[in-house]
């Protein structure tokens, strides 16, 4: 069975357009884990305009699930992942004004930068994933910054998949099995949802996790939040 990670990012943004405390960040990173999901995952930009610094701390001390924090390694970011020490950092080229993430790392131009970081992260025993487009160039370069997995950026397939779902997937099957060769286990996300995402997943070989937060959250508000985790799980289980 393919992971599920929760974002849990939209939730942050709710309750700050408020203030106070409601919805309670916390309370949503001890359900997604008391519901099911294999992970809790969080997206800290430099405005905090949805989950805030503090959030990382505080959600890394109370669960018991995978943590993954996704973000650009700014030196604030790379002070806090190395405090904290989630089990993952997934690394991602976004710019501090960027509404969502929307392309993954030329590894070709970044290739010393990306090595360097991800050498501080190895250091502080911290499993690496790259943010990555299906570019085979830029899945072959990725293996030479010794990160641990690629994420693949899916937002091509969901805008796809709805016209031609075979032609969508095509780009992401390949680049699976390059992934493989190379050595690089393989993560996934951005726009999967209950439409896409079990072809998706019965297509892509070698698939160990997918992060799946703004689609999810909104259909909790309608399904609730532990069916619709169930929902997804049950969308990420191989056919035999």
């Amino acid at each position: 069975m393919t992971k599920l990670s929760v974002n849990i990012n939209k939730i942050a943004t709710l309750r700050n357009s408020r203030g106070g405390n409601i919805p309670d960040v916390l309370k949503a990173a001890i359900d997604v884990q008391e519901f099911g999901a294999q992970g809790v995952t969080v997206h800290p930009r430099p405005d905090e305009r949805h989950i805030k610094y503090k959030d990382v701390y505080e959600i890394r001390r109370i669960i018991k699930t995978e943590f993954n924090i996704e973000g650009y390694p700014s030196p604030k970011f790379m002070e806090l992942v190395k405090a904290v020490k989630p089990h993952q950092v997934t690394l991602v080229p976004d710019p501090p004004e960027a509404i969502t993430s929307s392309s993954g790392w030329d590894t070709i131009n970044n290739l010393s930068f990306l090595q360097d970081i991800i050498g501080e992260l190895k250091e502080y025993g911290i499993r690496t994933s790259i943010f990555i487009d299906t570019n085979p160039d830029f899945i072959i370069n990725a293996a030479k910054t010794d990160t641990d997995r690629i994420e693949l950026y899916t937002e091509p397939y969901a805008t796809g998949f709805e016209k031609d779902p075979e032609k969508a997937i095509a780009p992401f099957v390949e680049a699976a099995n390059i992934a493989n060769k190379s050595g690089l286990r393989i993560n996934a996300g951005h726009d999967l949802n209950l439409q896409n995402l079990k072809f998706f997943n019965e297509k892509i070989p070698f698939l160990k996790e997918v992060s799946i937060g703004h689609a999810l959250i909104s259909d909790a508000l309608y399904l609730g939040l532990e069916r619709t985790i169930s929902m997804y799980k049950e969308l990420l289980i191989k056919d035999k």
